[in-house]
């Protein structure tokens, strides 16, 4: 596998004008101690990536329509070959910021939508009006000819929404659906007893591979569940069937499940970078260090690569390429980014034959 950067998240501000209950930077309207870079350095940081590499880089948040100059950053972004595109909640999402989009060069949006209907999605982001927002956003990117993305946020508070979630993202003419399975990291520290079952988790995982092979008209991805890489490889043995899947031109481009430190990272407002947007340990800061060194050079993400110094059951599993167990869940539970997915019920061959010696 070649380790080159495909996808960085960005938060470009830590302020939000929502304080969902999931929220892995804790965002909310005034953050104290991590203040928003200037301008100048928004377009330092990327002259230091676009001069080693051409990777998708969203511009993220908080919420990042808070920015007055969210257009130049992404403008200035896309003069330098870098595809550039948003993350937004939908709230702030108006006509003429419909024509601001267009006209930076943001290639794409995704859109947060954790509910099919108001009650479900406003409890989960903690402010009334979300979900109509968030509809509302979708209906005008429809009407402007903006392609968008809709990620939806899942515990046991709403996993018996997904089918519907599902649904609406179709109806409201989505490019892709993401469905991520929620890590523990943040805000969202604060629900670990939310967080879906082992059983259900594989369940929904099963649920999504038949959703995903009888109605191919929509990208669909399982985002933050590495192990669903495992499911279909078991699944296509048991039919004997090879199972084809979409790919979207502003994706991670990831063929395997867990890529934190591999093909994607994230920048925070302070500099520091990290694996994945839900794995809190940095690399390096970009502004002591190139990207190039951190991405080539430290010790976390090299460890990452290295799946022969995963520990127990990951990395006992016949399945390591391709899955790989969540690291930042892994962090997040035990403490130690190379043990075993905690989420994840597969027992590896080599461990089962050992058992019932």
């Amino acid at each position: 596998m070649e380790f080159k950067p495909k996808w960085i998240a960005w938060e470009i501000t830590r302020r939000c004008n929502l304080r969902c209950v999931h929220c892995r930077s804790s965002s909310e309207m005034e953050i104290k101690g991590h203040p928003d870079f200037s301008t100048g350095e928004a377009f330092g940081i990327l002259d230091n990536i676009s001069g080693y590499a051409k990777p998708v880089v969203v511009l993220s948040g908080g919420e990042p329509l808070i920015r007055t100059d969210v257009f130049d950053i992404a403008r200035y972004g896309a003069g330098k070959g870098l595809r550039m595109c948003l993350a937004t909640n939908g709230t702030l999402v108006t006509d003429e910021i419909c024509g601001r989009i267009k006209d930076s060069g943001i290639k794409i949006v995704s859109l947060s939508l954790d509910g099919s209907t108001e009650l479900v999605h406003d409890d989960f982001r903690n402010e009334k009006g979300a979900f109509s927002g968030t509809v509302n956003a979708a209906r005008l990117f429809k009407e402007h000819g903006i392609e968008f993305i809709i990620n939806s946020s899942f515990t046991k508070r709403n996993q018996e929404e997904i089918p519907k979630v599902y649904r609406l993202a179709k109806e409201l003419g989505a490019t892709a659906w993401y469905m991520f399975m929620i890590v523990p990291t943040g805000r969202g520290e604060e629900i670990m007893n939310e967080l879906i079952s082992k059983e259900d988790y594989e369940d929904i995982l099963e649920w999504h591979y038949r959703m995903e092979k009888d109605e191919p008209d929509m990208l669909v991805r399982p985002t933050c569940a590495p192990h669903y890489y495992r499911v279909v490889l078991q699944k296509a043995k048991e039919e004997k069937s090879k199972f084809e899947r979409r790919t979207l031109k502003f994706s991670t481009g990831g063929s395997k499940g867990c890529i934190a430190g591999q093909l994607i990272c994230l920048i925070n407002v302070d500099g520091d970078v990290f694996p994945c947007s839900y794995f809190p340990k940095s690399a390096g800061n970009v502004r002591r260090q190139s990207f190039k060194e951190i991405w080539e050079d430290s010790e976390l993400f090299r460890d990452l690569r290295d799946f022969k110094k995963y520990k127990g059951k990951c990395g006992s599993c016949e399945y390591i390429n391709v899955c790989g167990g969540c690291r930042a869940r892994a962090y997040s539970v035990y403490g130690d980014y190379l043990d075993e997915e905690p989420f994840c019920s597969y027992m590896p061959a080599k461990m089962t034959k050992k058992i019932v010696k």
